[in-house]
């Protein structure tokens, strides 16, 4: 759609937007850890600082992890996950606490330098159907109170990560506009924001709206350049993130804060697990949006003006994830679960491409395979048995490891279960069906791993569960909890 002139309303966006300073983005990293077969924290840390990465996100305060970046340098933005917003939202005891044990406690000289607090996880996202919306301001109140207490307010920043859909998606940027539900909640945060100096973080996934929708246009989701752009006035958009972004960037100038920072907290394409994920595509949309992203030629209602920061998601895989929203879930890592580059790519920081994780402690050299001289009519059960514990979603439709055949898919995941099981020769038997081999039976594409020793800890939700019960034991202790919280 062809605009004669400028409205008067895109004309203020661009004076608004004009004044926003010019930065030099920097580029971080999600690190997630809901993984069954999860590296030592230490040999993480060593591959951030190996391949020069000086950012990382974190979605919870795990203590083996804050130790291990602790001294090293890196910048954090430490995460409080949803599941905590009622009890900090109505206890600035329990915001105290939490203070106290997650971030006073590792943060100091030598310590962990942690910039960002996010309280929450795309607390608004519309199937949460408005569960966390009201506890974000509540909680970031009083989490804000107690970094005050702790002398931290004035050098650690509290920020909300929002999913791209807290704004109405629109054919045209400069018509975006946070939903109407959300209108006074982003109105109360966006105040808090500026008056504290924060940004504001969004998570921006042009692998979603193609995944979700077959007739978005699949060039307009990368950064290579389109013949479905989208004409708004005098701008031109030619890929999905800048017109995502700038939708936001409408959406925070009809509030009246159209110069706000803002942070990209999670973006990143999929390396398997579906059509369209795969790592031809992950490389050819990480390394576009590097280089986009290192242009600072900005968007066009904040040009020269790129977001503050920028996280990929994400660092690795993490398999043991939700496959709800889809089996890609489980493969958003530039790396993969034992720290092995997926592919070569650039992030321009010092280093022309990814260095792999050093001293990887694996299992032995041995996988589980389907017994070629088993009777396999009554597998399925004990592929369903492996599969419910195991990861085997490269297995299906869209995977890498689709099309090896009916043995192969048996042979994967009984293997699956067995490194997961950390080769215990019981996990192998399927009553007879399986069998050992020091034969690798990878075939092209498709990947059989091997375990590492170190297990891994408790999933994320379990390591949330237990801190929640800790601190409402302690403050129930120090009679600071009551009947009514």
């Amino acid at each position: 759609m062809l605009w004669p002139r400028l409205s008067g309303a895109v004309f203020l966006w661009v004076v608004c937007c004009s004044l926003v300073a010019m930065v030099e983005s920097g580029i971080g990293v999600n690190w997630g850890t809901i993984s069954s077969h999860r590296l030592k924290p230490s040999t993480v840390v060593d591959l951030l600082r190996e391949n020069k990465i000086s950012k990382v996100k974190l979605f919870e305060a795990d203590s083996d992890v804050l130790k291990a970046l602790m001294g090293s340098g890196i910048q954090v933005m430490l995460g409080i996950p949803n599941q905590m917003l009622p009890l900090l939202s109505s206890s600035t005891a329990a915001a105290d606490l939490w203070v106290r044990q997650n971030v006073s406690a590792y943060v100091g000289r030598g310590g962990a330098d942690i910039r960002y607090v996010a309280v929450g996880n795309e607390p608004f996202l519309s199937s949460y159907n408005g569960q966390f919306g009201n506890l974000v301001i509540p909680a970031i109140l009083n989490i804000q109170q107690s970094l005050v207490k702790a002398n931290l307010a004035g050098y650690i920043k509290l920020v909300v990560p929002c999913n791209a859909d807290a704004y109405q998606t629109s054919a045209l940027p400069s018509q975006g506009a946070f939903r109407p539900e959300l209108t006074q909640i982003m109105t109360q945060l966006v105040q808090f924001l500026n008056s504290n100096g924060s940004p504001f973080v969004v998570n921006i996934y042009p692998f979603l709206s193609l995944y979700n929708n077959e007739d978005f246009p699949q060039e307009y989701a990368f950064f290579e350049g389109t013949t479905h752009a989208v004409q708004d006035g005098s701008n031109v958009y030619t890929n999905a993130f800048d017109g995502n972004y700038d939708t936001l960037v409408a959406a925070l100038v009809k509030l009246g804060y159209g110069q706000m920072p803002i942070v990209i907290g999670e973006i990143g394409w999929p390396s398997d697990g579906a059509i369209g994920a795969n790592i031809t595509a992950a490389k050819v949309f990480n390394q576009g949006l590097i280089n986009h992203i290192a242009s600072n030629k900005g968007t066009p209602l904040r040009p020269n003006a790129p977001p503050m920061d920028v996280y990929i998601f994400s660092l690795l895989d993490e398999g043991a994830k939700s496959t709800l929203p889809g089996n890609f879930e489980r493969h958003w890592g530039i790396f993969s679960f034992d720290g092995q580059a997926k592919y070569p790519l650039n992030l321009l920081l010092r280093n022309k491409l990814l260095k792999n994780a050093r001293n990887v402690e694996y299992l032995p050299s041995r996988w589980c395979v389907a017994n070629p001289s088993s009777d396999l009519t009554n597998v399925v059960n004990h592929m369903r048995l492996a599969c419910s514990v195991a990861d085997c979603t490269t297995l299906n439709y869209g995977g890498s490891c689709n099309e090896i055949g009916e043995k192969g898919n048996i042979s994967y995941a009984f293997n699956s279960y067995y490194q997961l099981q950390m080769q215990d020769s019981r996990s192998c038997d399927f009553d007879g069906l399986g069998m050992v081999t020091f034969l690798d039976p990878s075939v092209g594409d498709c990947r059989f791993l091997v375990g590492v020793t170190d297990k891994g800890s408790d999933s994320s939700t379990s390591q949330t569960t237990y801190q929640l019960w800790i601190i409402v034991l302690v403050m129930i202790l120090q009679g600071t909890l009551f009947l009514s919280i």
